[in-house]
């Protein structure tokens, strides 16, 4: 038997500083792309401050005391959804889908992500229309990632090598083609973490390109990349994100400069400045990232200020004296990463291995939620009413992303489960410390009381659920985190 409630929330605000535990400004040493970490580079990003770092549920905000329970931290690494080193996949017409062993046996190396990239290039001809085998083929992907307990960063493009062209399709034919896919994208909005806007240039990384203005400098030749941007998060269901390769094409589609980033009172509203994201493909590559940040320091200070609300993966390209270690993990908490390669750069990979840093980046991708105490009220009322604080810390570069639901559960002796939904956002648990502080009207004297962080669209997955960085908490078998027994 299951009851549900409603919890008021409060929580009263405290600074928190969440930065990495060293900054060091850029030392003007050479960036030779060598890789042997001589003159190394910590790009600051500039001087520009940036407009909001608002959180949500700040810690303390109750003065009294109670009983409380405390945790230890998790030392291994601990598995969670839409976050971490993802496997890529790239799929043409005579390719494969993913099956579903090769998606649980990604899982057991802690991976939960999947890049599929899909190529039309045999649909750039005619109508543009994809076929329904290629159609089947996305769908068959989309069930496995399913099954298995996984989310795909999704892309689509039609070449793979600069020397292969036409580059891409006629802005007609790659609007036709997000026409087809949106039933697809909105079918499948459960395991779609998020879409990368692809279609344009070799890879669909928005560079190379026959039929979207190669080197755009004009506001209007930004405009049939805006169409495309426009197209897709039409097409994508509305608790989605799509992300661009650089700061400037938001910025220069839509008319923004580093005063118009989302904000705390902006963010998540489903609007299309809310649902645009950043993927840098060349990260730590160079000075400035293989042509990612053209008009430093302003893009840089747009994307640490947009991806704090919005989210910022990619991947590697180049070993430099950009990519060490100090310089990796401070750019990767400045810009909030959630995900990276696991594929590629291999060297790159390698360098974070062999310098001692690979294994805090595969805890601290994306979120990392981490119990430090849980506080009840001692007294209980006649009518089984009391407050429980729950402190605990994102230590992770990035909030979650997508929408999560947050609920208490209380199960007594007899296994009756009494839900009491909490109105909290996980989007909003930025890098520092929380309480959820909440008012329950327990039903029994005794049971176990849990925090269940599902995905509303998978809500009886326990595997898509969140799990607490904390030895003998979270319950695989039903997703929750165990707080405390009464």
């Amino acid at each position: 038997m299951i009851k549900k409630f409603l919890l008021g929330l409060a929580a009263a605000a405290l600074v928190f500083s969440c930065d990495v535990s060293f900054s060091v400004r850029d030392s003007g040493g050479n960036d030779d792309g060598d890789g042997d970490g001589t003159g190394q580079q910590v790009d600051d990003g500039g001087s520009v401050e940036l407009p909001d770092d608002t959180t949500d549920d700040n810690p303390g905000g109750y003065d009294w005391t109670g009983v409380k329970y405390t945790f230890r931290e998790a030392e291994a690494p601990v598995v969670n959804p839409e976050r971490g080193f993802y496997y890529p996949v790239d799929l043409r017409s005579g390719t494969s889908p993913i099956s579903v062993s090769s998606v649980k046996a990604q899982r057991k190396e802690g991976r939960t992500l999947f890049y599929l990239g899909f190529y039309l290039n045999d649909f750039m001809e005619g109508n543009g229309d994809i076929s329904s085998d290629f159609l089947k083929k996305i769908q068959d992907c989309m069930d496995a990632l399913r099954e298995g307990g996984a989310k795909c960063i999704l892309r689509f493009a039609y070449k793979d090598r600069e020397s292969d062209k036409p580059w891409d399709a006629s802005e007609k034919t790659v609007l036709h083609q997000v026409e087809q896919l949106k039933p697809l994208l909105q079918k499948n909005e459960d395991v779609i973490f998020v879409l990368q806007a692809g279609f344009v240039g070799v890879w669909g990384e928005w560079y190379y390109t026959d039929n979207f203005v190669f080197q755009p400098s004009s506001d209007a030749d930004y405009q049939p990349r805006r169409h495309l941007a426009d197209a897709l998060l039409d097409a994508l269901p509305a608790s989605r994100k799509i992300q661009v390769r650089t700061p400037q094409f938001k910025m220069r589609m839509y008319g923004l400069s580093v005063k118009d980033t989302l904000t705390y009172a902006t963010a998540n509203k489903g609007t299309a400045l809310s649902r645009i994201g950043g993927h840098n493909d060349c990260f730590g590559a160079s000075s400035e990232d293989w042509g990612t940040f053209d008009n430093e320091p302003s893009d840089r200070a747009f994307w640490k200020a947009e991806t704090r609300y919005t989210v910022m993966g990619g991947e590697t390209c180049n070993v430099s004296d950009y990519c060490t270690c100090e310089a990796s993990l401070k750019d990767m908490a400045d810009y909030h990463w959630t995900y990276l390669n696991i594929g590629y750069h291999g060297g790159v990979i390698d360098r974070w291995k062999s310098t001692g840093c690979f294994d805090e980046i595969v805890d601290r991708l994306g979120y990392r939620l981490v119990l430090d105490n849980v506080e009840r009220k001692e007294e209980v009322d006649d009518e089984g009413n009391t407050s429980i604080a729950i402190n605990f810390r994102n230590t992770g570069f990035a909030s979650p992303v997508n929408p999560r639901k947050v609920e208490l559960v209380f199960v007594d002796e007899s296994g009756s489960a009494t839900i009491f939904d909490v109105p909290s956002d996980p989007r909003k648990w930025h890098c520092g410390a929380h309480t959820v502080l909440v008012d329950v009207k327990l039903p029994s004297e005794k049971g176990t009381m849990y925090m269940n962080l599902p995905d509303p669209l998978l809500y009886n997955r326990p595997e898509y659920s969140i799990a607490f960085a904390n030895e003998d908490v979270f319950d695989s078998k039903t997703g929750y985190n165990k707080l405390f027994e009464l």
